[in-house]
């Protein structure tokens, strides 16, 4: 987009927040690039990465064992990504009264990190695991240190980052993993609290997601490409309400027929200058 369609268009964005404070986020895998997540999906909206599977998960033992071994890996780098320059515009638009509910696909809860509130993450979030067997729930620390314990001599290393927060390791570095077994029931279920493909998201968050759909002034969607029906309802739903929704995403959406704004720049720039705009 050209300098001066920008500028226009950021003006047309500050307008439409202005003019409906509150106005309700959903936010994807786009808004934590800038924190060195990358996201799934790379400009032609086409896969970068194969993400686990639930049937997968749940059906075999291989794949949690798969899956334990790169995420232990990939914790270390997930869980070191802090808030950027639009995570933090976000909290600032939101304190400021500009922006109200965050409606997020990620995991990685930078949002919260960066100051916001009202947040509600329809997919989980990767610092917390649940046992399918029993239910318990525990913290993704306290498991990162027992498998640290069960596996003493685990010595695979990547810099690789990925959304779902694992890497990539070959099956040789993967057998010898020891998976980690859930502290009430012993078993080999445990599964971090976010929604893998083939999931469906859970009834009350999506309610919950709708009712501030409903609700909402103007919706502004950040980062995401829409692809996922799991947010493409809600820009749908808002406009059959006839809502005012606009997008900034680095690539063009699904959405775009939808929206009154869209923006195809940089979620961190484009945020703080919609910040200045905005005098919040």
């Amino acid at each position: 987009m050209a300098a001066a369609d920008t500028d226009t268009a950021l003006d047309a964005l500050a307008r439409m927040i202005e003019a409906a404070p509150g106005t309700l986020v959903l936010s994807g895998a786009g808004l934590s690039t800038e924190s060195g997540i990358p996201d799934y999906r790379g400009p032609d909206g086409e896969r970068r990465v194969t993400p686990m599977q639930y049937r997968d998960f749940v059906g075999s033992s291989e794949a949690r064992q798969r899956y334990w071994a790169r995420a232990f890996v990939g914790w270390r780098n997930f869980s070191a990504a802090a808030p950027n320059a639009g995570h933090d515009a976000v909290a600032r638009l939101q304190h400021g009264g500009h922006l109200g509910a965050i409606v997020t696909q990620n995991v990685d809860e930078l949002h919260q990190a960066a100051g916001a509130r009202d947040v509600v993450d329809l997919h989980g979030t990767l610092s917390q695991v649940v046992c399918l067997t029993c239910g318990d729930r525990t913290s993704r620390w306290d498991l990162d240190e027992r498998m640290a314990a069960d596996n003493p001599t685990f010595s695979a290393h990547s810099g690789e980052i990925r959304p779902d927060g694992d890497v990539t390791l070959d099956d040789v570095e993967v057998a010898g993993f020891v998976v980690p077994l859930c502290d009430v029931c012993g078993a080999d279920t445990l599964k971090p609290d976010v929604v893998f493909f083939g999931e469906s998201v859970p009834k009350e968050r999506v309610e919950r997601s709708f009712a501030l759909t409903d609700e909402a002034p103007a919706l502004l969607v950040l980062g995401s490409s829409l692809v996922v029906f799991s947010g493409y309802r809600f820009v749908r739903r808002a406009a059959q309400n006839g809502t005012p929704v606009a997008i900034v995403t680095l690539s063009p959406t699904r959405g775009d027929a939808l929206a009154g704004v869209v923006l195809n720049t940089p979620l961190g720039p484009t945020l703080t200058d919609l910040l200045a705009r905005l005098g919040a």
